[in-house]
């Protein structure tokens, strides 16, 4: 396991007949020792323990994206002319296809004029409609079907095989466009220099102090309020700690100090976006903390940092700042999805325990979300407050994407935040658990 673990994991995804020959072109290239190519699935579940994603091409990466499935780094193998010439070749002399009248999609026009330049074709009768984005898909079909029943062309050559089926369906003459082997090493190499990339930075050390905003004064043995609150406070950054692997250590008074890699601290912030911890411990303490977070490449660096960190959050009076491993000073907002949805854009992940403030703050929630946070507790028992998808869809007869949309609208409500993803090395998406907000 060991050995296997110290080589790159490329994750592929995709089409089946694409995935089997990006492995193969991989598994002849001369740094093949360096990496492993792992078939993932290609309808957004992509997998933990991969160091990075590698998409068969541009629409399966798009439509993961948008879905916001992606916690690696991710590229795909581009569609170019270079995959152009043996789909013309085959179809010139396998099929009779005229080259200079077909109709081609998801490449772009200056890449199909080149191509034919190279091989001296005019491209007068050629048609062309450019991939720009996933919706551009849904006019493929339709686009060569009108040009097939006019006579402007003698086939259609395309990247997607849902668009081949439907066109073979139809009687129009098909030549599917796979990605050239040289395409594909070039896109093996660069899925490799991202994951390496990737795994040097997550294993970076990282470290992140919590302190309480109004720092109090030393300890008077005889004041229990003190230090229930210190044991509280403990025991709050503990139930973070375990899912991050991270360790909790005592730091000065009232204050903890979480000693963990660049790579969990990144999954609690929304990729270095959000303030962590200030949510829960708000919630459950009922403390307003600060945080500094520093990175560095040894233990000494990444203290200082933090130490660095948590001076300019407390002058700047803002939730947490981050200082990372060239001395980059980037504040962090305790800011969640609903609050900040306008002014940062859609994909954003709310900050594990942060209660909405923004368009919410000041209702109650929705009577139906109520519902059904008071079901899931009652079914899960006295003091079981995490769940997950798989238990959500379980207890309401839901499917899991219905039971992950379900616990993000408690989300939305102030019913529940979400914990840092548990990965696993089983195949499949990295168990997300949610707390449930009950009081």
């Amino acid at each position: 396991m060991e050995r296997h673990r110290s080589r790159i994991a490329i994750g592929v995804a995709g089409p089946h007949d694409l995935v089997e020959r990006i492995v193969h072109v991989g598994a002849g290239l001369p740094t093949a020792a360096t990496f492993r190519l792992v078939s993932v699935p290609h309808d957004s579940r992509i997998i933990g323990g991969v160091d990075v994603v590698l998409f068969t091409g541009p629409l399966q990466y798009d439509l993961a994206r948008q879905a916001g499935e992606l916690d690696v780094p991710a590229t795909y193998v581009p569609v170019n002319g270079a995959g152009l010439y043996a789909a013309l070749l085959r179809g010139a002399l396998g099929q009779g296809v005229d080259p200079a009248r077909v109709s081609i999609d998801s490449i772009a026009p200056d890449e199909v004029a080149e191509a034919y330049d190279e091989i001296g074709l005019p491209t007068a009768g050629v048609h062309v409609c450019e991939y720009r984005r996933p919706d551009s898909v849904r006019g493929f079909a339709g686009f060569h079907e009108r040009l097939h029943r006019q006579g402007a062309t003698t086939a259609a050559l395309t990247t997607v095989r849902t668009v081949a089926t439907r066109l073979t369906a139809g009687g129009v003459p098909v030549l599917r466009m796979t990605p050239a082997a040289s395409t594909v090493r070039r896109a093996i190499d660069t899925a490799a220099l991202l994951g390496a990339g990737n795994r040097a930075q997550e294993s970076q050390i990282a470290i992140a102090l919590v302190s309480p905003v109004a720092r109090p004064g030393p300890a008077d043995p005889g004041d229990y309020r003190q230090q229930e609150l210190r044991l509280l406070l403990h025991r709050s950054l503990l139930a973070d700690a375990r899912l991050m692997g991270a360790m909790v250590v005592p730091r000065e008074e009232h204050a903890y100090a979480l000693i963990t890699t660049a790579g969990a601290l990144s999954r609690v912030t929304d990729g270095f976006r959000t303030a962590p911890f200030v949510g829960r411990v708000r919630a459950e303490v009922g403390l307003d903390v600060v945080c500094g977070l520093g990175l560095g490449g040894t233990a000494r660096d990444a203290d200082a940092h933090a130490a660095a960190a948590l001076d300019r959050a407390r002058a700047a009076g803002t939730a947490a700042y981050l200082v990372d491993g060239d001395g980059v000073a980037l504040p962090l907002p305790a800011h969640g999805r609903a609050a900040s949805r306008e002014a940062r854009g859609p994909g954003t992940v709310a900050e594990p325990g942060a209660r909405e403030p923004g368009p919410r703050s000041g209702r109650a929630p929705g009577s139906r979300a109520v519902r059904i946070r008071d079901r899931l507790v009652e079914r899960l028992g006295p003091g079981c407050v995490v769940v997950d998808a798989e238990t959500v869809a379980e207890i309401l007869g839901l499917a899991p994407r219905s039971a992950r949309r379900v616990l993000q609208h408690l989300v939305e409500e102030g019913l529940a935040w979400a914990l840092p993803p548990v990965r696993s090395t089983r195949a499949g998406r990295p168990r997300q658990p949610y707390r449930l907000i009950t009081r």
